[in-house]
């Protein structure tokens, strides 16, 4: 039976990590699918593809990626992540990028093409037309910034793969369900569930509020 003092640290431990994961998503996926979605080339249909590729990618496969990396033997074994918050966040944030970059991408390809073509006219950059054609698809873009906090709060294997499920240490909501179901305690994996079920409720109600006002 899980205490209340450490459930509630596995449940601000999960939403540091898949908050942490989310924000550097965002950071790094939203220019991105920004820059897509205002090419009209046809050479950046295989850019496209390959980012609805990776929004379906294997979770488990993106876990082992990253352990591989990690490895005492991989690149980036010298930061010694491995087994710590720190992988946890990097695979949260690598199966996140995808989905912020394919929503934000569709969202932006889905202003009116004449709002380009005015801001053009008007003398603006491109730098400044993107930005106002972003701030067009502002709610595309809070989409997928809980799409990405879905996907890296839920997701289990990868971290589990990368953090070792340590209690005090990596445990978070999802790899705690999975460790009390196996040692049959049914009815804290079901309390737990709920949490997370709860957290993930309180998170895309705030987005749903936060779309009215923007």
């Amino acid at each position: 039976m899980v205490e209340y003092s450490a459930i509630a640290e596995i449940v601000g431990r999960t939403l540091y990590v898949s908050g942490v994961a989310v924000l550097i998503a965002a950071v790094i996926g939203i220019p991105i699918g920004a820059w897509l979605g205002l090419r009209r080339k046809k050479s950046s249909r295989w850019l496209s593809a390959l980012v609805y590729t990776g929004m379906g990618f294997p979770p488990v496969v993106i876990g082992l990626a990253v352990y591989l990396l990690l490895s005492r033997q991989g690149v980036f074994g010298w930061l010694n992540w491995l087994l710590t918050p720190a992988a946890m966040i990097t695979a949260q944030a690598i199966l996140a990028i995808p989905l912020i970059i394919g929503i934000t991408m569709s969202t932006v390809r889905d202003v009116d093409p004449e709002l380009h073509l005015q801001l053009k006219s008007l003398g603006a950059t491109n730098r400044q037309i993107g930005r106002t054609i972003l701030y067009e698809a502002r709610s595309g873009v809070l989409l997928s910034l809980v799409a990405g906090f879905g996907a890296a709060i839920s997701e289990v294997g990868a971290v589990m793969m990368v953090g070792g499920n340590i209690d005090g240490r990596t445990r978070v909501l999802t790899t705690a369900i999975v460790l009390e179901t196996r040692q049959g305690n049914f009815d804290t994996a079901l309390t737990l569930g709920v949490i997370l079920l709860l957290a993930a409720f309180v998170i895309n109600l705030t987005a749903v509020l936060a779309q009215r006002n923007v």
